[in-house]
């Protein structure tokens, strides 16, 4: 599975949007009411936990979590 579609799965999982449609594009951060601090701190276990990398606290940006698309890019960046 494509690391954008195993993104949207665990999104999906971690925030309870069970079906909810996600893109590239969908926004995260400030668009989705799911996604407050707690879920972000927990999103970041469950990215870590699925792919095995570690997320310092200094690479956690707003930016990573504009939209699906940067989240993807971010975990795809982690893994390289």
């Amino acid at each position: 599975m494509p690391p954008l579609q195993q993104v949207c799965q665990i999104l999906r999982t971690t925030l309870g949007l069970h079906q909810m449609p996600l893109s590239e594009k969908t926004p995260l951060l400030g668009s989705l009411p799911e996604l407050d601090s707690m879920a972000v701190a927990n999103l970041i276990i469950a990215l870590e936990q699925h792919y095995g990398f570690e997320v310092q606290d200094d690479e956690i940006s707003a930016h990573h979590f504009a939209t699906v698309g940067t989240l993807s890019d971010f975990v795809v960046g982690k893994m390289a």
